[in-house]
């Protein structure tokens, strides 16, 4: 992996390659470990039918579990969604908002919904971005 970092008007973010495109099957996730600035981050990739690619956190807040790029690919509304596979949780892939809690609560300490992280697909080449040293504090979303 390579890390190329990109400085915005907002934050800096390390984008950090992880694949080439056509490793990723459509409508299926993959899981990605990356180096991030307070240690390793594990996202879930998830190519889409009109071959957009979106990454949310691994981790599945309510089982507590490094799973969802074994959820269930879908839609709500026309908004790309993934199920979680262990207690069914649907979440939007593009906020990360958690639309069906299914009767559950998310684990202590952490928030029912996934971090997203920007996705750039150039020459063939997927890369993640992650909030570089002076960006936000953590990549799984916490309470």
């Amino acid at each position: 992996m390579s890390t190329i970092t990109d400085v915005g008007t907002a934050a800096t973010t390390a984008w950090t390659t992880v694949c080439r495109f056509d490793d990723l099957a459509v409508e299926r996730g993959a899981a990605a470990l990356l180096a991030g600035p307070a240690g390793p981050v594990q996202v879930a990739l998830f190519r889409l039918v009109d071959d957009r690619v979106l990454a949310v956190q691994q981790l599945d807040p309510f089982a507590g579990a490094n799973v969802m790029s074994r959820g269930i690919v879908g839609t709500r509304g026309g908004e790309p969604t993934v199920a979680a596979p262990l207690y069914k949780q649907v979440y939007s892939l593009v906020t990360g908002a958690c639309l069906d809690t299914a009767g559950y609560a998310p684990r202590p300490g952490l928030a029912p919904r996934l971090a997203t992280f920007p996705v750039r697909v150039a020459d063939g080449v997927v890369s993640v971005g992650l909030p570089g040293a002076g960006g936000a504090a953590g990549a799984q979303e916490r309470r």
